[in-house]
C-alpha cells in the first residue's frame, strides 16, 4: 500500500447531487459520501446491469433523494436538482462503453454531450450550487499512442464515438465555465480518471466484469488485445481525487476550476495480459485465452494510453494509496466473496472503503 499525502475530506452536512448514482462508480461514490457525512441525492436511469452494485448493496438506503430519469430530460433534471438544493454537483451519468458507442453512436453523443448541457443548464437555474465536477475519461485525449502520459493541456479528441463524445463534454464544460458560471462564482472542474476496477462492476465489454462472468460460469475469459496497455486503478483512487477536488472547490479561495487527471503511478500502466496474470494470483479459478481475430469484425481500440497526474499531485495534494497489486487483490476478494454470498455486497464494499480510508 502506498499512503497518500491527504486524508479524505469531511462532507458533514453538505448537500451533494450525484448523477449516475446507480452505476458502478456512482454506487461506490454514494457510499463514500455517506460515510463522510454528506446528504446525498442521486439522479440516474435504473441500474443498467443485472446484477448491479446499486441493488446488491442497497445503495438507495443512504440517499436523501433518489430520482430515476434521463439526463437528457432537462425538465426532470432541473426539478430534481432544485429540490435537492446541492452545494456540489458531481456529474457521472454517461453512456460509458466504447463498443456500445459503435453500436449506437447517436445515443452516446446525445447522452454524453447534451446530457452535460442539460446538467449545466440545471446548475445555472439552481442558486444553491457553488461547485460542479464533470467526470469525463482518460480517453478524451487525441490519442497518438505515445509512450508517455497525456497532460491536461494536450489536445482533446477521440476515434470512437464514446471517446470523442467525452472530449465534447470537456468542451461543453469549458464553454459553460467561461460563458455563464464564472460570473456567478460557481467553480467548475473536469476530472479524467484512468481505467477503474473494483468490485461490483458488471458492465459489458470490460475486463474485470467479463472475467467475473466467465469464472462464475466455469469458462475461460476471451480477450481481444492482451498487449493493450491502460492506466489501471481501483475505483476508490478516482473517487478520492474527485472528493479532494470537490472540497477544494468549495472551501479554498483559489480557483481550482480546471481539468485534472487522476491516473495511477507509471508502474501501474500495464498490459491486459499482465493484469490478468496478477489477478489470477488472487483468483486461482480465473482462466483466459486469446482467440484469433476475425477479419472484418475488429473495431478500433487504443493500444497505449497513459495519464500524467502531476497537476493533481501538485495543486490538490492527491496521491494514489493502493498499488495495482493491492487494487487487484481487493477486486478479486470482492468478487469471490459476493459470488459465494450475494447478500454480502454491502458489507464487503463498506469494509474495503474502511480499509482504504484507514
Amino acid at each position: 500500500m502506498t499512503p497518500g499525502a491527504t486524508t479524505l475530506p469531511s462532507y458533514a452536512g453538505r448537500s451533494v447531487f450525484v448523477t449516475g448514482h446507480t452505476g458502478f462508480k456512482g454506487s461506490w461514490l454514494a457510499l463514500v459520501l455517506a460515510r463522510l457525512g454528506a446528504r446525498v441525492s442521486g439522479y440516474a436511469l435504473p441500474a443498467a446491469t443485472t446484477p448491479s452494485l446499486f441493488e446488491a448493496a442497497g445503495i438507495q438506503s443512504c440517499l436523501r433523494y433518489h430520482d430515476l430519469a434521463d439526463v437528457r430530460d432537462a425538465v426532470a433534471l432541473a426539478a430534481a436538482m432544485s429540490r435537492a438544493e446541492p452545494e456540489l454537483v458531481i456529474h457521472l451519468a454517461a453512456q460509458p462503453l466504447v463498443r456500445a458507442s459503435y453500436r449506437d453512436p447517436a445515443d452516446t453523443w446525445s447522452t454524453n454531450v447534451m446530457g452535460t448541457v442539460h446538467l449545466l443548464e440545471a446548475v445555472r437555474a439552481c442558486p444553491s450550487v457553488r461547485a460542479v465536477i464533470v467526470v469525463t475519461t482518460d480517453k478524451c485525449y487525441d490519442n497518438k499512442e505515445w509512450a508517455w502520459g497525456y497532460r491536461e493541456s494536450d489536445p482533446l479528441g477521440g476515434h470512437d464515438p464514446y471517446s470523442a463524445s467525452k472530449a465534447g463534454a470537456e468542451l461543453v464544460a469549458a464553454s459553460y465555465r467561461r460563458s455563464f458560471l464564472a460570473e456567478r462564482g460557481v467553480l467548475l472542474a473536469t476530472a479524467r480518471a484512468g481505467n477503474v476496477i473494483g468490485g461490483g462492476d458488471w458492465s459489458e465489454d470490460r475486463l474485470i466484469p467479463d472475467a467475473a462472468r466467465a469464472t462464475a460460469a466455469g469458462e475461460a475469459l476471451q480477450i481481444r488485445h492482451p498487449g493493450a496497455t491502460r492506466p489501471w486503478q481501483h475505483v476508490l483512487e478516482a473517487l478520492h481525487g474527485y472528493l479532494i477536488l470537490g472540497a477544494r472547490l468549495l472551501d479554498v479561495e483559489e480557483d481550482f476550476g480546471t481539468a485534472f487527471n487522476f491516473g495511477p503511478e507509471p508502474r501501474d500502466n500495464q498490459p491486459v495480459a499482465s493484469v490478468l496474470a496478477q489477478l489470477q494470483q488472487h483468483w486461482p479459478e480465473l482462466r483466459w485465452e486469446c482467440p484469433p481475430a476475425q477479419p472484418g469484425h475488429a473495431l478500433h481500440e487504443a493500444r497505449n494510453l497513459y495519464l500524467d497526474s502531476a497537476l493533481a499531485r501538485t495543486m490538490l495534494g492527491w496521491q494514489t494509496r493502493w498499488t495495482l497489486e493491492e487494487a487487484l487483490a481487493q477486486t478479486a476478494r470482492w468478487y469471490r466473496a459476493v459470488l459465494q454470498e450475494p447478500g454480502a455486497a454491502r458489507a464487503v464494499t463498506e469494509q474495503q472503503i474502511e480499509q482504504y480510508c484507514a
